[in-house]
């Protein structure tokens, strides 16, 4: 698009956001090759009216020389001829703003005691003496202030409710073998990544489900049949990805995850499925994410730390990125090296997501024994689920993860993005 017209639109956002029905315009810019029609869907999933029509401004910008003016063409066809004009010449859309009204004042008559039959004139106003209090009655210092109590602590978040059986549903994709035009890799070892979250959720007493290489069209065909399941006899709901990534463009959550045919979907657009407005039968619940995937193509190699704080534990030897290569550097590494994505998040609450590593960075995996990240959350959650909520025992994931060392170089730091009301505790196993 041209700077001249993405100016136009980027003045008149204000404007088209509060105005713009996206609906109206979806199939004049489908039949004139503006949008794809995965493009027109992940805007309706993005949210309300003006959501959508923010994210349909924003995505025009990047559509080519041919956008603005089949823009303009779709206007006109929809009855919106006058905001075509505007639009045209180029000058911002004036939205009037009426002038604040100024409160009148008028005083009342003062009624005289010894003739209440007449109204004399208001009197002028005689500002009264401050009034000194006495000592007994002043207010008393806050004790905080004065730093002769303790400020008592305590902990007022509730928990969610977790003991229906089944807890809720889990659904595992585990997309291993890519297509030879992706050029992505095939993620060994992410068959024992599956299993090992397969028999942990079961444990926990979850009903799992696992699907294997989807494409982009497919992922999404199975999110929008989970989000189409009747939630209300569950108390909670996991998707796990397992599969290579990469860094997209954002407002909530960073980061996309790879299909099998290499298009990628927006982990943002993936927790839309199931927020409180797509999934009425999971509003309130906990839906949690964990993303086993890259998020970019930066290796991490760490900065120096005290010897105390020193206990790096040596990767595998097999240790590979879930990312797609993007320079030669990729080649100094052995071909056990690989990385995994970054994701995108939205703000509906009671949604978490975990991400393997820090966005932007790989993501590491060994092909013998699985990912960091997956091997040390399971391991986490088979020691800590009894007694620990999950954002505690995240951070634990954390911190373990952060210890391990790639080739005695590369670090990897997972993370979350966490919009949590409670506190979060699975069913114990045996209980």
């Amino acid at each position: 698009m041209e700077d001249r017209h993405r100016t136009i639109l980027q003045k008149n956002r204000a404007h088209l956001v509060k105005t713009l029905d996206p609906s109206d315009i979806y199939d004049g810019l489908l039949e004139r090759g503006i949008f794809t029609e995965d493009m027109i869907d992940e805007i309706k999933s993005s949210g309300t009216r003006r959501v959508q029509a923010r994210q349909l401004v924003k995505d025009l910008e990047t559509r080519g020389s041919q956008a603005f003016p089949a823009f303009l063409e779709c206007l006109r066809a929809t009855g919106q001829a006058n905001l075509a004009e505007h639009l045209e010449s180029g000058n911002p859309v004036s939205v009037p703003t009426p002038l604040p009204v100024q409160p009148t004042v008028i005083p009342l008559p003062v009624r005289n005691p010894e003739n209440p039959d007449r109204a004399d004139t208001p009197q002028k106003l005689v500002p009264l003496k401050p009034t000194t209090l006495p000592v007994d009655v002043l207010p008393s210092p806050s004790p905080e202030k004065e730093g002769t109590r303790p400020r008592k602590r305590r902990d007022s978040i509730q928990s969610y409710k977790m003991d229906a059986s089944p807890c809720g549903i889990c659904l595992i994709i585990n997309n291993v073998k890519f297509a030879p035009t992706s050029s992505l890799k095939e993620r060994k070892g992410s068959d024992i990544d599956c299993d090992k979250l397969e028999d942990r959720f079961k444990s926990l007493n979850f009903h799992v489900i696992v699907k294997k290489n989807l494409t982009c069209k497919h992922i999404r065909q199975e999110l929008s049949s989970l989000a189409k399941k009747d939630h209300s006899m569950y108390d909670c709901c996991v998707v796990v990805i397992l599969s290579h990534g990469t860094e997209a463009s954002h407002n909530r959550f960073p980061g996309a995850v790879h299909g099998v045919d290499g298009s990628s979907v927006p982990v943002q657009i993936i927790t839309n499925y199931l927020n409180g407005q797509n999934c009425s039968s999971l509003q309130g619940k906990p839906k949690v994410f964990f993303i086993q995937a890259c998020g970019g193509d930066q290796r991490d190699i760490g900065f120096e730390v005290s010897p105390d704080e020193a206990q790096a534990i040596a990767g595998g030897i097999d240790d590979q990125p879930d990312a797609i290569p993007t320079s030669s550097s990729s080649d100094s590494l052995s071909l056990s090296d690989e990385t995994d994505a970054r994701a995108t998040l939205p703000t509906p609450s009671d949604i978490l997501v975990s991400y393997s590593t820090f966005p932007g960075y790989v993501s590491w995996r060994d092909t013998l024994k699985g990912s960091w990240y997956v091997e040390t959350l399971d391991r986490i959650l088979e020691e800590n689920a009894g007694t620990d909520d999950l954002v505690t025992m995240l951070m634990m994931v954390n911190n373990e993860v952060s210890q391990i060392s790639a080739k005695g170089l590369y670090k990897q730091m997972p993370g979350s993005f966490n919009f949590l009301r409670k506190h979060l505790y699975f069913q114990a196993p045996n209980t």
